[in-house]
């Protein structure tokens, strides 16, 4: 019993390591060879958006904001990818915890 409580410390704190370092990142995401970037923080979080002035056409708004939402897309792909990074290692070593969900 002692050595599996000494597991689940462990964990906890490589759980708490992994999400201190997923709120610190940053990752971005592009669309249209740079014109619109996104950033997000390694949780998620839109941080940020930027828009090439040459992305931007009155007449044509549909394109910028298709853009806008490819490049949202894309910084997301890179935090789910980096999550599951820095998650996978530990939540892969719960399932021998014999922990209900894990």
């Amino acid at each position: 019993m002692q050595q599996m409580l000494k597991q689940a410390q462990k964990m906890q704190q490589q759980i708490a390591k992994a999400q201190a370092e997923l709120a610190e990142a940053e990752l971005t995401g592009t669309a249209g060879g740079g014109l619109v970037t996104a950033t997000v923080a390694g949780t998620g979080e839109l941080k940020a958006i930027k828009i090439d002035p040459k992305a931007v056409d009155p007449e044509d708004v549909e394109t910028l904001e298709d853009l806008v939402v490819a490049a949202v897309h894309n910084a997301a792909e890179a935090a789910r990818e980096l999550t599951e990074q820095k998650m996978g290692p530990v939540a892969g070593g719960m399932g021998g915890l014999g922990l209900p969900g894990f």
